[in-house]
């Protein structure tokens, strides 16, 4: 019987690339390829690269780099880009970095196993051409559905019947065809991929193409699955949460959908992620302050405030609308959660902008701001304009409002101090204690809750804790539960 080949999955960039990773998983392991964490262990190296950023970019490159180098002291034959990178430059990075063995786009996705097996048997892959994918789907959201079925959409992909003992779920066939790739509590699930906004500075739309919605049936079966992998949290992720359901003929859908899902058993918490400011609906709103297991939690896309630069941006919206927005929330939900992304030094933006800018923020009592300086994107139509501005510019106003955002970030953190929490512990060890989160807390980005004491405490446990003190914008509380409980 030949040796088993493996394979190791390196996954950069945001949640939906991590979704799209255990994808790939399931998809390998139910064609016999073993699942290995470390890249040297693996014959081929798989790297989900991101491409929505010039850092990202490098990081992904630095990835693939040094996965080559294994080829020089280990087992690794191979190296594989795949992801938003791969899939937005194809034959321009496969040239750009002949390192990588294979540069394989979306729709190599569903033959991923037959893709690898011709390059460790020193075949030739030709890489990924690439085409804008929002053509390849119908303009009128109505008609998506319909036209999917020939379609790569990564994070779509249900489970055929026939899968190997340990990968197919007790919930039937309407489970995902997905293999997780660790053990944390919480997991992402995608409800949708694509967008139909069509801001100035993104590229995204280009290569992720036009927006459709997953079916509420699959959503609901995948959740099930995770369930009974023992994951206590999902987090539903897409490029814009708010659409959800508009190409299935209820833009409402999400409302419906999200009491199910807080309802399947074992699911202790429901976070909904990237929602558009202009898109937010007052049913949303009371379904995600007043719904049991749903975070209250806003993961909100302002980008900024000063009306002139999001007219420039192509979105909608300024200051007074925002804030409005937050006090809409707040009042049903005094301790929601709220984060935000701002991009500063976009082309035309003046001073009195990053003012108006500063206002905000300065009202907006958010509990975790991303900021970004301005650069020129590939294909972008704010490459096009004329009005750039200084990159030492940008760079000021970069340091600028970061500055700002940390200290308002941290006073928001201590005015959480006295709050009681509901903590999902994720991790226990004798080195940093007990760590998790609160409802106003997403994975990866929004800081972190830190017990006083781990005795008693399980990862995976839901505990109720007292905020008794901040290390910046991380909460240190004390647990309420007796330890044996």
């Amino acid at each position: 019987m030949p040796e088993r080949r493996t394979v190791a999955l390196v996954t950069l960039g945001c949640a939906r690339n991590e979704v799209d990773s255990e994808e790939l998983a399931g998809r390998l392991e139910a064609d016999g390829w073993e699942l290995v964490e470390d890249a040297s262990d693996a014959d081929v190296a798989v790297v989900n690269t991101c491409g929505f950023v010039d850092a990202a970019k490098k990081d992904s490159v630095d990835a693939l780099l040094e996965a080559n180098d294994l080829k020089d002291h280990g087992r690794t034959q191979a190296v594989v880009a795949v992801g938003c990178m791969a899939e937005r430059y194809g034959k321009e990075l496969a040239e750009a970095l002949p390192e990588a063995d294979g540069v394989l786009g979306f729709d190599d996705y569903t033959d991923i196993s037959s893709r690898l097996n011709t390059i460790l048997s020193g075949g030739n892959i030709e890489a990924h051409a690439p085409r804008d994918r929002r053509k390849l789907l119908p303009i009128t959201p109505a008609e998506r559905q319909a036209a999917a079925a020939g379609t790569a959409l990564p994070g779509h992909a249900q489970a055929p019947e026939d899968l190997p003992e340990g990968l197919a779920p007790e919930s039937g066939p309407r489970a995902p065809l997905r293999r997780r790739m660790g053990t944390s509590p919480v997991a992402s699930v995608k409800l949708a991929s694509g967008c139909d906004r069509r801001c100035s500075f993104c590229a995204i739309p280009s290569f992720r193409g036009s927006f459709i919605s997953r079916r509420p049936s699959d959503v609901l079966g995948e959740t099930r699955w995770l369930a009974e992998q023992g994951v206590k949290e999902i987090m539903l992720v897409s490029e814009n949460n708010t659409s959800y359901g508009k190409d299935l003929g209820d833009i409402r859908l999400l409302e419906t959908l999200l009491p199910e899902l807080a309802a399947v058993d074992g699911i202790e918490r429901v976070r909904v992620s990237y929602l558009q400011p202009a898109e937010m609906r007052p049913g949303l709103i009371d379904v995600l302050t007043s719904t049991e297991n749903v975070a209250p939690y806003f993961d909100l896309s302002f980008q900024h405030s000063a009306p002139n630069v999001l007219r420039a941006m192509r979105r909608f919206g300024d200051t007074d609308r925002f804030l409005e927005l937050l006090d809409t929330i707040r009042a049903k939900a005094p301790t929601a959660g709220v984060r935000s992304n701002f991009i500063v030094g976009f082309p035309g933006e003046t001073e009195a902008d990053v003012d108006e800018l500063e206002r905000f923020l300065t009202g907006a009592r958010l509990d975790a701001i991303g900021v970004f300086g301005y650069s020129d994107e590939d294909g972008t139509e704010a490459a096009t304009y004329d009005n750039k501005l200084d990159e030492d510019v940008v760079a000021q106003r970069l340091a600028r409002i970061s500055q700002l955002a940390e200290e308002l970030t941290h006073q928001r953190a201590d005015e959480r101090v006295g709050e009681t929490l509901r903590v999902l512990v994720e991790s226990v060890d004798d080195e940093d204690g007990a760590v998790g989160r609160g409802a106003h807390q997403a994975p990866e980005t929004d800081g972190q809750v830190v017990f006083t004491s781990s005795q008693g405490l399980t990862v995976g446990r839901m505990v109720e804790a007292k905020v008794v003190g901040t290390e910046g914008v991380d909460l240190v509380v004390e647990c309420l539960e007796e330890a044996g409980r």
